[in-house]
């Protein structure tokens, strides 16, 4: 045990001399404060404030240096009993709300507990303010007079375990703000309300079946500023052994540290034949009828895209040439084609080579999913023979070649992500191509929904375990079954999910593919459920245990660097990194954006023909106005998770809104990723790495080396420079710091000019600087 202790400590102290950071690092203060003056040292004080409280309204008062604020909106007035008071601590019921509160000061903080007597529910506070600082993905400032957060927020009702990263919410009042850690993250609601001003109340459910009937906040008085609130943050998640850092990560798995400097990549291989691969103008000549009849019978099965696709292999047979989309549904047709263990005929295939022969030998149903699909390419080859090259080449432009035109653009570091794993069984080769060059390779997986009809382009909702949908589904408090993503299937209860997620894994890793990195649908997305099956009740604790368990799971038995949506903190214990804390899902119900085809905001589909990347992930389009102003707009920004777990969990953006989807909005975005120390996220194949390799590559060579550094060490500071909010700084560790300014006028920083539309770098007394490319 001393030797294991000492191995860390050296290791500790080599990182210190590496990146310059120190292992507790306090963070900086902002807006208009030295940089040597520190956080930690601010949570470290016990703040001179006195609390008042009208037991009637519950309306709360904070009194700190002379100046009292209501930290509460009154309630409408209620009975009150049971009043007790003393000096540092009051407490009563509500008889008619079946509630009993107590409001207690304990050292820098307010202890506030509610407790259900027989409620189902109850709200408490409603707070208003001048500002607020909410941990909405990473951050946002929200003053409470803009009318388009009013437009966007009012009457909106939000998952606080979802819509929050962070258990907390922060009120700017006039000289100081109040800072609620919720204590109790399930069963949390938060709805907006715009009258002249903007407003929110938190709401608690109490579920029958949790025997937990208590909520409550420790309510902390701090500056206004976004340093001081997540500095207390903090100093709590420390306190409660709740972070864990990126270094003590890599201790346990060294693979963690591919992560450093890693720009994320999702590929669309998931294809056996593309266009590049097929000698079009021979290939007529080789589907002959015998062929052909029996490749229908198998597409009848993929509903309007298989007659599609048998139109066109009946079509090109009386043509010279063929055209675009018949290249497009024949390529559909022969991939899915290839994926079925009915492909081997005896009457259609008959030129067979030794390695064909071997595979039939061991029967097909014994076949793993990588021999299955080697076998299935090799009968397709003896049709099509020399009208497609050697099966090992199928597919390349998309896979080993994308690979080494990133090497050869000096991509160091990087973590590539499969849309679900059939992309490495049909090209195994891939797999240990991308370990060679260095970088992380992971599929998509998930456990949230369970489908009883089993569809090969959806493969994550099928588990070997038919009774699992009848018998291990979420039951909804009126007896309902609650529905899977998109409204297919239903939910899988995660309590009961761990022997198939084992089945699964262990089935998917033999047989040689070789993931080194694994990604988890929202399991860190704060997604929750309780159950009310009888045979298996469960409360929305239970199933974020349980979703933690999994994760963990595939992490530790696995040996992988996990993943998972958004990310939010519950979870970074156990996932090294995350997407959609940065650009979350922007606005799910908006019908523009999501089913109206002709509008200029739609955003695609999630279907694409012959294994393109699909619309949803690679057309590029604006937003509208209100949705900047909220999403993407930096002067709304603030690095609240940062400032928490910069060196612990690292973030992107959700898979639907990578770096370059956003048209108008790629250079804020690349500046926003320096800034804040964010990974980009592209979708590339071989013709969308053509278009933009110039502007990724452009990007990386300054942002690769400085998130190297920048993720070892603790976000140490923020700092507003400008009263547009357009420029901000940002330091890591005690020697390295970024100027970026968004606006369109230059600006002298420290006697150094940063230019409009740009990010200065400053480490040390080195400088460099980003020029965000024009739109």
């Amino acid at each position: 045990m001393k030797k294991k202790s000492m191995v860390f400590i050296m290791l500790t102290l080599m990182l210190q001399m590496v990146t310059g950071c120190e292992s507790e690092q306090p963070i900086q203060q902002s807006a208009g404060d030295n940089d040597s003056n520190r956080v930690q040292a601010i949570a470290n004080k016990q703040p001179v404030f006195s609390f008042d409280v009208n037991p009637e309204t519950f309306e709360l008062f904070i009194e700190k240096d002379g100046v009292k604020e209501s930290a509460s909106v009154p309630m409408s007035k209620r009975t009150v009993t049971n009043l007790h008071k003393d000096a540092k601590e009051i407490s009563w019921s509500y008889p008619d709300d079946q509630m009993n509160i107590s409001v207690k000061q304990e050292g820098d903080h307010l202890q506030i507990n509610l407790t259900s007597t027989g409620a189902d529910a109850f709200t408490w506070p409603h707070v208003s303010g001048n500002s607020y600082m909410l941990p909405l993905g990473e951050g946002k400032w929200i003053p409470a007079a803009d009318k388009d957060w009013q437009a966007f927020l009012n009457e909106e009702s939000l998952s606080f375990s979802e819509s929050f990263s962070m258990h907390f919410f922060a009120i700017n009042k006039s000289k100081y703000a109040l800072l609620y850690i919720v204590d109790n993250m399930f069963n949390n609601t938060v709805d907006f309300k715009s009258d002249s001003a903007l407003s929110f109340s938190f709401s608690h459910e109490f579920p029958s079946i949790n025997p937990d009937k208590t909520y409550g906040f420790r309510l902390y008085v701090t500056d206004n500023d976004p340093v001081s609130v997540a500095g207390v943050y903090k100093r709590m998640i420390q306190e409660q052994g709740g972070l864990t850092t990126l270094m003590q990560k890599a201790a346990t798995n060294q693979e963690v540290e591919k992560l450093y400097g890693a720009p994320h990549f999702y590929f669309w291989n998931k294809t056996f034949l593309t266009d590049a691969d097929v000698k079009w103008g021979m290939l007529k000549n080789k589907l002959n009828d015998r062929f052909v009849n029996w490749l229908e019978q198998l597409l009848v099965q993929n509903g309007e895209d298989g007659a599609e696709s048998m139109k066109q292999f009946r079509e090109i047979r009386k043509q010279d040439y063929v055209a675009p989309f018949q290249k497009k549904a024949i390529l559909s047709g022969f991939n899915y084609a290839l994926r079925s263990r009915d492909f081997y005929n005896p009457a259609v295939f008959t030129g067979m080579d030794e390695q064909t022969t071997a595979l039939l030998q061991k029967g097909i149903n014994e076949l793993t999913e990588v021999e299955l699909y080697d076998l299935n390419k090799r009968l397709l080859k003896s049709v099509l023979q020399d009208a497609a090259p050697a099966v090992e080449r199928w597919g390349d432009a998309d896979s080993t070649e994308l690979l080494k035109q990133m090497k050869m653009a000096r991509v160091e570091h990087a973590w590539i992500g499969l849309p679900d794993w059939t992309a490495a069984f049909m090209k195994p080769e891939f797999i240990k191509q991308a370990n060679d060059a260095g970088y992380l390779i992971a599929s998509y997986d998930s456990y949230h929904s369970i489908h009883k009809e089993e569809n090969q382009d959806w493969n994550t909702a099928i588990f070997k375990d038919k009774s699992l949908y009848e018998n291990a589904t979420i039951t909804k408090k009126n007896g309902e079954k609650k529905g899977g993503f998109l409204g297919q299937g239903r939910l899988l209860n995660p309590t009961l999910s761990l022997p198939s997620v084992k089945q699964r894994m262990d089935e998917l890793l033999t047989g040689g593919v070789a993931f080194n990195s694994w990604f988890i649908d929202v399991d860190a997305a704060g997604e929750f459920h309780d159950d009310y099956s009888a045979a298996h009740q469960t409360t929305e604790k239970e199933d974020m245990q349980a979703k933690l368990a999994r994760m963990n799971y595939i992490r530790d038995e696995k040996n992988m660097v996990i993943g998972s949506e958004t990310g939010n903190d519950y979870a970074s214990s156990s996932i090294a990194f995350a997407h959609g804390i940065e650009t979350p899902v922007i606005k799910w119900a908006d019908e523009d954006m999501r089913k109206n085809k002709t509008s200029p905001y739609y955003i695609g589909g999630y279907w694409s023909p012959a294994g393109e990347i699909p619309e949803r992930y690679a057309k590029e389009v604006p937003i509208k106005p209100l949705y900047r102003h909220v999403y993407i707009d930096p002067a709304y920004s603030l690095p609240l998770f940062k400032l928490v777990y910069n060196n612990s969990v690292i973030t992107s953006h959700h898979w639907e809104w990578d770096s370059l989807k956003i048209k108008g909005e790629v250079g804020t975005r690349m500046l926003s990723e320096l800034l804040y120390n964010v990974p980009p996220l592209y979708h590339l194949d071989s013709k969308r790495w053509e278009e933009n390799q110039q502007t990724i590559m452009n990007h990386l060579k300054v942002w690769s080396p400085f998130h190297q550094k920048a993720v070892q060490c603790e976000m140490t500071g923020f700092t507003v420079l400008t009263k547009d909010r357009l420029v901000q700084r940002t330091s890591y560790g005690d020697d390295l710091q970024v100027i970026a300014n968004f606006s369109t006028e230059d600006y002298n920083y420290e006697n150094q000019v940063v230019k409009a539309r740009s990010a200065m770098i400053i480490e040390g007394k080195a400088t460099q600087t980003f020029v965000a490319p024009a739109e």
